[in-house]
């Protein structure tokens, strides 16, 4: 039988074995094959999930079920449609799984970031005299020129020589802001850099 997603239903799978069948020519138009009794028997379940799957097809127009004298193959063209339909769900099946995936790499990633960032932050604390670069924090007051500008249109880092490494905005904390980050007002920007930069960043953001 075909090797279909873990999720579909037996008969699902089943009517797709089905349609495989149709389409290399096992099964060929306006042929019989067997009902339900022996085809259960050949996939092993009951006699209702072939009915099921039977009844799958049939509403897709690949077949005539007559009862009590087996079933006709009607369209192959209806069966290779069919396969091809679900060729596309299964894509996108798959694509959702490798979504999720990258997902759950990026939150590990971003876990490593902020690792970095605090680990960044704390040994700048604990070597505040001797490291060259330092962390400060800035308000963004009402009327400042950088609301609603990203940290790439507002050349930030080209205007103060100073990092974004994040933006506090209420309870959340934006660690390690990217070039599209977009500043609101009273955000608070954590910026490193050298211990000049500060009266640079107050007049920039002042403006």
């Amino acid at each position: 039988m075909k090797k279909t997603s873990p999720e579909q239903p037996v008969y699902a799978q089943i009517a797709l074995d089905i349609c495989a069948r149709i389409a290399r020519g096992d099964l060929k138009e306006n042929t019989k094959f067997s009902g339900r009794s022996m085809m259960s028997s050949e996939y092993g379940v009951s006699p209702e999930t072939i009915r099921r799957a039977l009844n799958l097809l049939q509403d897709e127009d690949i077949v005539t079920v007559h009862h009590n004298s087996g079933v006709v193959i009607k369209s192959k063209d209806n069966a290779l449609k069919y396969l091809q339909q679900y060729a596309y769900v299964n894509d996108i099946h798959t694509l959702k799984l490798q979504l999720k995936e990258m997902m759950k790499e990026r939150e590990l990633l971003d876990q490593k970031i902020f690792g970095l960032v605090e680990h960044i932050i704390d040994l700048n604390d604990r070597f505040s005299y001797t490291d060259p670069l330092r962390k400060f924090e800035f308000e963004i007051p009402q009327g400042s020129s950088l609301i609603g500008m990203t940290v790439k249109e507002a050349a930030f880092y080209q205007h103060t020589q100073a990092t974004v490494i994040a933006i506090r905005r209420g309870k959340q904390t934006i660690l390690s802001p990217g070039p599209d980050a977009r500043f609101e007002v009273s955000d608070v920007i954590v910026v490193i850099g050298g211990i000049d930069l500060a009266s640079r960043v107050e007049e920039f953001i002042a403006r």
